[in-house]
């Protein structure tokens, strides 16, 4: 991202609108509590040792009953393990994960977020003012398999890779942005959480952040700076990626924004047509001073 580039406000507005839309966002102490620990220490590129600066998990409670009672997280929850997760593995998709994928999409489109999030899109020329080519282009971007390993079959999708994640030759993590995700594998002790990453003291994060950069193995392969959206809900998630993917044709998009009380980088690389990966990067937030 240039240095100097200022905030994108028209952008900021219409994720400000998203982020007031957002009645299933969890509530932080509430319906889930996190437990942040220590700052995570520097790890290369391509290292798997990490000094544990978090002896405990992550997430010290979430009320998964809560969960699974929203469509949305519940569609979400059963398509978490329809994908292999190493690159290189071509994926099958079966009728029924062909059903779940559909079903989320209906959930979320039914949400105010997705319906707002399309109003937009249709104003900028970006989508169709057809619900049903809507989702037809929402399917592409997401679900829409293609081929991240060049030895391989069709072995990705957006879905899985900012969604569930994903390992490259099984030697490095990509992607996995999704805190619903990261407590199921965490729950299952798949996932170690190593410390939150903060660059000064003054970065420090609180356990209200709904942004949090952090340092994490998965399955034994440490991913020294990961980020992700606390307690939102995924239609949120899919909404800002999709608004900020559409809106560019560059193979990366970069835009700075300021939601609520985080100003955040939102990263968004493009696959054709697809999603290829997409995160937020926390730059600071304003309960406290910088």
């Amino acid at each position: 991202m240039a240095r100097g580039q200022g905030t994108n406000q028209e952008l900021s507005d219409v994720l400000n609108e998203l982020w007031k839309l957002d009645v299933n966002r969890m509530k932080p102490g509430i319906d889930y509590k996190i437990n942040l620990q220590g700052k995570a220490g520097f790890v290369s590129e391509g290292s798997n040792s990490a000094r544990d600066s978090a002896r405990a998990p992550l997430f010290s409670y979430v009320n998964e009953n809560k969960l699974k009672s929203i469509d949305t997280y519940a569609y979400f929850i059963n398509l978490l393990d329809n994908y292999e997760m190493s690159t290189g593995v071509a994926e099958q998709v079966t009728k029924e994960e062909l059903k779940e994928n559909n079903l989320f999409l209906d959930a979320i489109l039914k949400t105010e977020i997705m319906k707002c999030a399309h109003r937009y899109l249709v104003r900028k020329g970006r989508a169709k003012s057809d619900p049903a080519q809507f989702k037809r282009q929402l399917y592409d971007i997401w679900f829409k398999l293609y081929r991240r390993d060049k030895s391989g079959g069709e072995d990705s999708c957006g879905f899985e890779h900012v969604f569930v994640g994903e390992t490259k030759h099984g030697k490095e993590i990509m992607g996995l942005h999704n805190w619903v995700q990261f407590y199921h594998q965490e729950k299952h002790n798949h996932v170690d959480y190593k410390g939150y990453k903060a660059r000064n003291n003054k970065d420090t994060p609180d356990e209200d952040d709904h942004v949090l950069n952090l340092q994490f193995s998965w399955n034994g392969l440490v991913k020294p700076v990961g980020s992700c959206f606390i307690g939102v809900s995924p239609e949120f998630e899919v909404a800002l990626f999709t608004i900020v993917f559409l809106l560019s044709d560059e193979r990366v998009a970069n835009v700075k924004v300021k939601v609520d009380e985080y100003l955040l980088e939102i990263v968004v690389y493009r696959f054709g047509n697809s999603i290829g990966t997409s995160y937020p990067k926390m730059i600071s937030s304003n309960n406290r001073e910088f």
